[in-house]
């Protein structure tokens, strides 16, 4: 609940910081006297937009990091006995009886006296908890509060407990408070995906506490963090705690990350459509233009030949001076022809006999 108040209320926050964040890098990569971008405009909302995603992702980053610490500042009994987590029944008498020859209360000074006492209940606790087949079935997926469970005996009374008590309370008010949330008009983005993961982690807790070993899921995260770092394998309850955190890490990111980019992708969308639409219009008025302009050659054609319609050899006559104008004009103006002209008549100079006309 604490996760959950502190990132709700960080989440009034990023504003602030990323326009502090802005000004500051306008202030490294922009020159003295350069003008920068106007409030309000595209290229100050395209910024503003990539900065505010990159301090909320940051921070979430960090919550993540510091679930995983609480986590590692409270030892499991394991830790606190110094067994592994397969340690066999005998293996935990052991090790408890050499940790009692050396923190027993008669074992230290009447200064440690206090301290000693408390620290020797504390292994003795974990001891009996460990060595018992049903509280540690318990305790590995509920943590330390089911010492407190005197009328749990069997590892099915004390499933029982933990799920009634546990975990449908849990996720009934997770659960109400999204369905509110939604009714206010909060949450709204990516719903499906909030009621998926909501679901997803029930059904894996629920599996998770029932099963009578570890889960592939814990066990695959395991191996991974026991050999990528030096961090004490994760018991049950522990991935629980850390999957809920890391649920509403998500949630959050949704809530402000998820709208940022949604509107900067479409943002992209609306320019690209823009461009589209604007060289649609452009080849609409181009044809438009084109279409013009061969409706008044027509005209001026018809208005030039009117003169000598009905009369076979004026028409005959047209077209030939016609014919002899394009050639002379256009085809021959054109530099691709006068080429070809230029390379046959070279040709021909060279092919002709000596004392040929023409011929150098």
């Amino acid at each position: 609940m604490s996760h959950l108040l502190s990132i709700i209320g960080w989440s009034f926050l990023p504003g602030l910081a990323t326009s502090w964040i802005q000004a500051i890098y306008y202030g490294f990569t922009i020159r003295a006297g350069s003008p920068k971008p106007a409030p309000g405009s595209p290229r100050h909302a395209s910024h503003r937009r990539v900065i505010n995603i990159l301090v909320v992702a940051t921070y979430l980053a960090y919550t993540i990091y510091e679930a995983d610490h609480d986590l590692r500042t409270v030892p499991s009994f394991y830790q606190d006995l110094g067994v592994p987590v397969s340690a066999a029944d005998r293996d935990i008498k052991a090790r408890f009886r050499r940790l009692a020859a050396l923190h027993h209360p008669d074992k230290v000074g009447a200064d440690a006296h206090g301290d000693a006492a408390g620290y020797f209940i504390h292994l003795k606790l974990a001891s009996d908890t460990l060595q018992d087949a049903a509280r540690r079935f318990a305790y590995e997926r509920f943590g330390p509060e089911v010492v407190a469970w005197q009328k749990c005996v069997t590892a099915k009374d004390f499933v029982s407990r933990g799920v009634l008590s546990g975990i449908l309370p849990y996720y009934g008010v997770a659960a109400a408070a999204m369905y509110v949330f939604g009714l206010f008009g909060y949450m709204e983005f990516g719903k499906f995906y909030r009621w998926l993961m909501l679901i997803t982690l029930c059904v894996f807790e629920v599996h998770a506490v029932t099963r009578p070993t570890f889960t592939p899921a814990v066990n695959v995260l395991n191996s991974i963090i026991t050999r990528v770092t030096f961090h004490a394998p994760y018991l049950p309850f522990q991935v629980i705690q850390l999957a809920r955190k890391l649920t509403i890490t998500v949630y959050i990111a949704l809530s402000q990350i998820g709208p940022l980019l949604v509107d900067q992708t479409q943002s992209r969308q609306r320019v690209a459509q823009d461009g589209e639409k604007a060289l649609q219009q452009g080849l609409e008025r181009l044809e438009a233009i084109a279409g013009q302009l061969d409706s008044d050659a027509g005209r001026l054609m018809e208005m030039e030949t009117a003169p000598f319609k009905g009369d076979a050899e004026a028409v005959s006559n047209l077209q030939g001076k016609m014919q002899e104008w394009l050639v002379q004009n256009t085809i021959r103006a054109d530099p691709m022809v006068r080429d070809a002209l230029g390379t046959s008549f070279r040709k021909r100079r060279i092919d002709a006999p000596s004392g040929a006309r023409g011929n150098r």
